[in-house]
């Protein structure tokens, strides 16, 4: 059993073939996919498709740094209303982007910090988005960090430094496609950080594993992360499969 514990299975890129990309993946062995959130405009597609795949999809909810702007407390209104309505498995994704566009950090830190204080209100895992911000998603974790702090560094980048910080925290690593990059770094050090930290996920339909790279991503392709933290462990396929899946088990609870 292999468990993608990050994908966008509702994006529009996956309109034309969802069903056949998902059996795809069950077919190489994917049997879990978590499903994260971004903001409003999504939560009817993701609760279809957790209609439509209901012994496969586990939702999160949570407003997405990328899409907090002049509204985002609307948004984040729309957060709330639905894990009070409702059960989700994590609140996600979360965290600070300045990559794109740096204007609204005093927002994205704000719905970052109040999103951590309702999961640890929910006693949920959070789901963290992090790019060109380790700093400032730090500076919020060090302030928020307790006990019931705990979740996924979603798409893991960093430096080994940054890797043993953020598992400080509570955090384990989310790693996919990255780690099969020639410049992605993080597999020169992964062999120093216990796998126990480790959870796969693909965050397709981005950042699709070598040979893919480039192409759509989906989440059959996980097998090809699986394969290379298999030499990076020096560990068997199935083991590293079985380790990761039990990560997650201990993560989201199921």
């Amino acid at each position: 059993m292999i468990t993608d514990t990050h994908t966008h299975l509702y994006s529009e890129q996956f309109d034309q073939d969802r069903n056949e990309m998902i059996q795809r993946a069950k077919d190489a062995g994917v049997s879990r996919f978590f499903i994260p959130a971004i903001d409003s405009s999504y939560t009817i597609s993701m609760l279809e498709l957790e209609s439509n795949f209901k012994d496969d999809v586990f939702l999160m909810m949570g407003l997405h740094p990328t899409s907090v702007k002049e509204n985002y407390k609307e948004e984040l209104a729309h957060v709330r209303e639905w894990i009070d309505k409702r059960s989700f498995y994590a609140i996600g994704e979360i965290g600070i982007d300045l990559y794109w566009d740096k204007s609204f950090l005093a927002q994205q830190q704000e719905a970052f910090r109040t999103q951590i204080q309702w999961a640890k209100e929910k006693k949920l895992p959070i789901i963290i988005h992090c790019r060109d911000a380790f700093d400032e998603i730090f500076e919020v974790l060090e302030t928020e960090k307790s006990d019931d702090l705990f979740g996924i560094f979603h798409c893991f980048t960093g430096t080994k430094e940054q890797a043993k910080k953020a598992i400080s925290y509570n955090m384990k690593l989310g790693i996919g496609g990255v780690a099969t990059f020639k410049n992605g770094k993080i597999d020169t050090f992964l062999n120093e950080i216990d796998i126990k930290h480790i959870v796969l996920e693909t965050d397709s339909p981005y950042l699709a594993p070598t040979p893919f790279r480039g192409k759509r991503n989906e989440s059959s392709y996980i097998t090809k992360v699986v394969e290379k933290l298999a030499i990076i462990y020096s560990l068997t396929f199935e083991e590293i499969a079985e380790i990761t899946t039990q990560n997650s088990k201990d993560i989201f609870g199921i």
